[in-house]
Formats: structure tokens, C-alpha cells, sequence
């Protein structure tokens, strides 16, 4: 859905408050989007979770569009791969060998393996 709206001209995003919107303005409402099955007081994070997802898909919006690639849901509908920084060892936790040894080929196999494991734990659904 996200990417679907971020090629319209333009959007307006309702957000009700305590008990929704008022039946009358929904009727004017082209859609409706939840982002999950539980209750807030107002709209308002919301709206800004659908804009954040939204707005990032936007050319321009995001330096490189080639990393959205790797995003979670992009290309296969998974979930991402586990992600890792400097330094290479915190407290005893040590970044995945594959990681460091510069064997490309290794790491997008090993990138694609964890995100498939990943989803299995996390977002069985996903599977299909």
C-alpha cells in the first residue's frame, strides 16, 4: 500500500481521536489503513508511521534508492537480514565471520539464509 501512495499528487491523512472520525466524514474517505490490531487514544502516530512509510519511497526522499532494496518486505516480502556496525566485537558479541571476510557472494547468501530464518521465527505469514 505504501508504495501504491507515494506516486499520488497528493494525500490527506484523517486522524481521529478517542472514539474515530465522525461516520459522515468517513463517507468521504477513500481508505482506510490500520497499522495493527490494538488501540490508541488518536490517530496521530499513526499518521506518522503510514507518512514515515509513505515518504520514504518517494524519489529523492531517501540518498540511495538502491537500499531500499534491501529493506524489509522489498524484494521477496521478507523480513531484513540481521544488521551489524562497528566494532567488530562489542562486550564479547562478535559481528558473524561471513560479514568480514569480503566474499560478496558469501554475505548476500548468508544475508538471504538469515532473513528467510528471520521471517520463519518472526512472520511465519510471510512464508508462502
Amino acid at each position: 500500500m505504501a508504495r501504491e501512495l507515494s506516486t499520488e499528487g497528493s494525500l490527506i491523512l484523517l486522524c481521529g481521536r478517542y472514539q474515530e472520525i465522525d461516520e459522515r466524514v468517513t463517507t468521504l474517505a477513500t481508505d482506510e489503513i490500520s497499522i495493527g490490531d490494538y488501540v490508541l487514544s488518536g490517530g496521530e502516530l499513526p499518521a506518522l508511521v503510514v507518512t514515515e512509510a509513505i515518504c520514504r519511497l518517494v524519489p529523492g526522499v531517501v540518498g540511495n534508492l538502491e537500499s531500499l532494496e534491501a529493506d524489509s518486505f522489498a524484494a521477496q516480502g521478507l523480513l531484513g537480514p540481521p544488521q551489524y556496525t562497528r566494532p567488530p566485537d562489542f562486550r564479547g558479541l562478535a559481528v558473524p565471520d561471513v560479514l568480514l571476510a569480503g566474499d560478496h557472494a558469501a554475505i548476500e547468501r548468508w544475508r538471504g539464509d538469515q532473513a528467510i530464518e528471520k521471517t520463519r521465527k518472526n512472520r511465519p505469514d510471510l512464508l508462502k
